[in-house]
């Protein structure tokens, strides 16, 4: 039997002349709380809090967020990640499960804020898409539930050589560029190599044969436009794990109407740790975890939101949490729609099998402790 919600709408956090709303809700009766693991979450959360703490000067992310009145803080913001992990920190020590996933726990000590989607700026994009699929699910999403994707990291294998079959670099900094800052590189921008070319020059070998930057390791040329799509590649380099993350980009928006493989945007990949998640700069990325991250538009939701979805999975309803702690190109304007990292997959098939049973709309709710 399908699940229903009941809404008590107590005030709008948003004017009634947008097209996407927060409504505080009351009296919700919130599926089970599965397919997360409160370790990770509190981990999430702890980078991200300390992003936020540490980095004021990042306007574009920390703040309160632009979609929302007074009611939302930063400082509550950052109090309900806090939150987040002394529950999970007393739980242990008390040798307890974890509460968060105890539905009247969470109902006793936060505020849901039932976010309404902006559907019609998603037929704007479905109107001007040439994807049929992608059309019909902008096209699709309901009046009260968000359009819920995921995005994978990718697990690649790659050659420290050029091959036969390992054809497209991953390409560092070009050389003109490696020793500058972000704010450096802005500032001359009209002369880096790395404004000049479009993805399809590269693919070309337009870097390659003037050696215009460096590659870091070798792919297909599949495996490259799969991770420039998700942004991270967890790569088996002769038998040895690396990660490789987005750095810079030549300036090019990704654009939503097309495929990936026609897209001019292009990234240049830093190696780095672990799979990380937003950060101004390359040093400051946030660490994230599969199943316990969303992407988001952190431009106007802010950095560190913790959201709740909920939906039908295998006939059972279920909810879950996530710390809106990673950003794309896809989300700019974007009010009707989260990301969720699932994991990391060799392809569409690994993914597609895994993920088969989880829907492409799920209602959803900003939590802030109360």
């Amino acid at each position: 039997m399908r699940f229903t919600f009941i809404l008590f709408s107590i005030f709008i956090l948003i004017p009634k002349c947008n097209a996407y709303e927060f409504l505080i809700e009351k009296n919700i009766k919130i599926p089970k709380l599965s397919d997360f693991k409160a370790s990770e979450l509190c981990t999430v959360g702890e980078n991200t809090q300390h992003y936020l703490n540490n980095f004021p000067e990042d306007e574009f992310a920390v703040h309160s967020g632009t979609v929302f009145n007074e009611y939302v803080t930063l400082e509550r913001v950052i109090k309900t990640l806090d939150f987040i992990c002394n529950t999970y920190r007393e739980d242990v020590e008390s040798k307890r499960q974890s509460r968060l996933h105890n539905s009247e726990f969470i109902k006793e000590n936060f505020d849901l804020y039932s976010w309404m989607p902006d559907k019609k700026k998603a037929k704007e994009i479905a109107n001007k898409s040439n994807n049929k699929i992608k059309s019909r699910l902008l096209n699709g999403i309901p009046v009260d539930k968000i359009f819920l994707t995921k995005y994978y990291t990718k697990l690649l294998e790659a050659s420290d050589v050029r091959t036969d079959k390992h054809t497209q670099a991953l390409y560092a900094l070009p050389e003109d560029e490696k020793l500058l800052s972000a704010t450096e590189s802005s500032l001359v921008k009209s002369q880096l190599t790395r404004y000049k070319y479009t993805r399809q020059d590269i693919v070309s070998g337009a870097l390659l044969d003037k050696k215009l930057a460096r590659p870091l390791i070798w792919l297909s040329e599949e495996a490259l436009h799969d991770v420039l799509l998700q942004g991270t590649g967890v790569v088996n380099v002769n038998g040895t794990t690396r990660y490789f993350n987005v750095h810079r980009n030549n300036g090019i928006a990704y654009n939503y109407s097309i495929g990936k493989r026609e897209q001019p945007r292009y990234w240049y990949f830093i190696e780095v740790p672990s799979i990380m998640g937003y950060g101004q700069k390359q040093e400051n990325k946030i660490a994230i975890k599969s199943q316990v991250t969303f992407a988001g538009n952190v431009k106007q939701l802010g950095l560190g939101k913790l959201f709740m979805v909920s939906y039908e999975r295998d006939k059972e309803n279920i909810s879950r949490l996530g710390v809106l702690a990673d950003q794309g190109g896809a989300f700019d304007g974007n009010l009707f729609q989260l990301d969720l990292l699932v994991d990391s997959y060799k392809g569409w098939n690994d993914y597609h099998q895994a993920n088969k049973n989880l829907p492409d709309y799920a209602k959803a709710w900003l939590m802030l402790v109360k």
